[in-house]
C-alpha cells in the first residue's frame, strides 16, 4: 500500500518549505507535520507563547480533521520549545490537559535553540490512527 500526501484547506502551503502537513499510509497511521501558530497564509498570529501553544493545536485540529480524526486519534505527540523552562512547561501542561484531560497521548518535549521560521517559540507534530 502507497501512502496518501495531504495538504489541507485552513493551512498554509507548506510546500515552499520542502514538506507536506500529512502523510497516511501502513496501517492508517496518519503523520502530521509541525504544526506552529500560523494563520492560513503562513502568517505568525502571536508573538505570545501561550498564543503560539494554542494556534499550533488548532492547526493540529485542522489537520487531523482532514483525515477524519479528531484529538482522541493522536498516539504521539512531539513538542519543540525554544529556550524552554518550567513557566513554558506549565503553559504546554494547562493545554494538553486542556484537550486530553487525565489521558494525554505519549509526548516527547525537546528544548531548542530556534525553529525554522523567525519569531517561532512552539512546533507540534503527531502521529494518529
Amino acid at each position: 500500500m502507497s501512502h496518501v500526501i495531504v495538504n489541507p484547506e485552513g493551512l498554509a502551503d507548506p510546500v515552499k518549505y520542502g514538506y507536506s502537513h500529512i502523510a497516511r499510509g501502513l496501517g492508517g497511521l496518519v503523520f502530521v507535520a509541525g504544526q506552529y501558530a500560523a494563520d492560513a497564509e503562513g502568517n505568525l498570529v502571536s508573538g505570545d507563547f501561550a498564543g503560539q501553544v494554542r494556534q499550533s493545536f488548532e492547526n493540529l485540529r485542522i489537520a487531523l480533521a482532514a483525515e477524519g480524526l479528531d484529538f482522541s486519534s493522536v498516539l504521539r505527540l512531539g513538542t519543540y520549545i525554544v529556550d524552554h523552562d518550567t513557566e513554558k512547561l506549565a503553559v504546554l501542561g494547562r493545554q494538553i490537559a486542556e484537550i486530553w484531560g487525565e489521558r494525554p497521548p505519549t509526548q516527547t518535549l525537546i528544548g531548542v535553540a530556534t525553529l525554522a521560521l523567525p519569531g517561532m517559540l512552539f512546533e507540534v507534530d503527531a502521529i494518529a490512527a
